[in-house]
């Protein structure tokens, strides 16, 4: 089985910075592909960046590029969100997800594990 356990959301103005952390453990090696979802009140969960965990090719929502990076840590077993420039609409719960194919997803349902999520709000 596998764990992951986001942190480092918070309340934010408008233009500030935040970077998210989800560290993995238990079986760890059956991860191929993270991922960063997030879902606002009333919304349905949606993919915000994803990352191959041994290529490092990457993935984003169009309305994150150039403001969101996702990366990894392999030796700590951790996936990073660094949210710059963040906007009003960025306020949600972030969950960051692990699946066991090397592709990258954006659907929901094509990842086999989830963080309990992280809220971020974004003041304006």
């Amino acid at each position: 089985q596998v764990r992951l356990v986001e942190s480092g959301g918070g309340l934010v103005q408008a233009g500030g910075s935040l970077r998210l952390s989800c560290a993995a453990s238990g079986h760890t090696f059956s991860i191929y592909a993270m991922g960063w979802f997030r879902q606002a009140p009333g919304k349905e969960r949606e993919f915000v960046a994803a990352i191959s965990w041994r290529v490092g090719s990457t993935d984003y929502l169009d309305s994150v590029k150039g403001r969101f990076a996702i990366s990894r840590d392999a030796a700590k077993n951790t996936v990073y969100l660094q949210m710059n420039s963040l906007k009003p609409e960025d306020t949600a719960v972030y969950y960051c997800a692990g699946r066991r194919t090397v592709v990258l997803g954006r659907e929901v349902n094509e990842y086999d594990y989830w963080g309990q999520g992280t809220q971020v709000t974004v003041s304006s």
